[in-house]
């Protein structure tokens, strides 16, 4: 975990009890110490929604149902390890306040990167996504948080098959684009990979596969799975090279960095960066380009 992670040395329940009521519900002993059921979706939920009010100052938040819910600690760490990437270009100093500008890819209702991003370093960003009801619950959660207000901006994306393409205006300037992209090739990948992970965790009830694995298609699925969608982006990038500095994305699947680094060497990148990160026994990495 990042060394400037809020959640590096774990969670003071009782902390986030005092700012979230809703969370003692959840609490069960376990070796005679408090915790809560990890197996369980809406616990999960909770401890994330508390974490977001005790440490990002929310007043309300509330993601479209049966949406993916956001590790607030891991998404954190994409955060922190942006802000150095952006310090790189800046004297070693990261960059903060208002003139900072980030584009977030299929942002959801829970806006949870530009939450993140706006508390921690006071950036300005931008949401992009294509669902509109996803888009309407994060206009909600903007407009019940005051200082939300003046920090996000959401764009709804009415092509799907596009990323930048309609988004991107030409007064725009943004330091970066982040991305969490969708990461199955199909409904039936999503399904079959989910059940063979929760087989893998000796969990054996399609019902819980359903509760664990919760997220709408556009947040779980692609045509082509999470190695096309980042080269379309690669694509975009280029097309709208003037309007971005650096390009960012989640890398689930190891095996897909060697093609999309293929594609950026060929399309002759500028920079390319991989930033490993590390969470426990998970695994993830930070893809990440400029052009000029």
């Amino acid at each position: 975990m990042h060394k400037r992670n809020k959640h590096i040395h774990g969670y003071d329940l009782k902390k986030l009890k005092a700012a979230y009521k809703g969370l003692s519900h959840h609490i069960i002993q376990l070796n005679e110490k408090e915790t809560i059921d990890f197996s369980n979706p809406k616990s999960v939920f909770e401890l994330n929604k508390a974490l977001l009010i005790a440490d990002y100052k929310l007043k309300f938040w509330q993601p479209t149902a049966n949406s993916l819910c956001p590790a607030v600690p891991g998404r954190a760490d994409y955060i922190h390890h942006l802000a150095d990437l952006l310090a790189k270009s800046n004297n070693g100093e990261i960059p903060t306040g208002k003139d900072i500008k980030i584009l977030d890819i299929g942002t959801g209702s829970s806006i949870i990167y530009p939450i993140i991003g706006a508390q921690e370093y006071n950036w300005d960003f931008v949401g992009t996504e294509i669902d509109r009801a996803s888009v309407h619950q994060a206009e909600v959660n903007v407009n019940k948080n005051i200082w939300l207000k003046k920090k996000i901006k959401l764009r709804f994306q009415d092509e799907r098959e596009k990323i930048l393409d309609g988004i991107i205006f030409p007064e725009d300037k943004f330091d970066a684009i982040m991305c969490n992209p969708p990461f199955f090739k199909s409904r039936e990948d999503n399904w079959t990979k989910s059940t063979k992970k929760f087989q893998n965790l000796k969990k054996d009830t399609d019902a819980l596969t359903v509760q664990n694995f919760a997220g709408h298609p556009n947040e779980l699925w692609c045509p082509g799975g999470e190695k096309a969608f980042i080269t379309q982006l690669i694509y975009d990038s280029q097309k709208y090279k003037k309007h971005i500095q650096w390009t960012t994305s989640l890398v689930s699947s190891k095996e897909h960095l060697k093609p999309l680094i293929s594609v950026l060497e060929y399309h002759k990148a500028a920079q390319i960066e991989i930033i490993e990160m590390e969470q426990g026994q998970k695994k993830m990495r930070i893809l990440a380009w400029r052009w000029e």
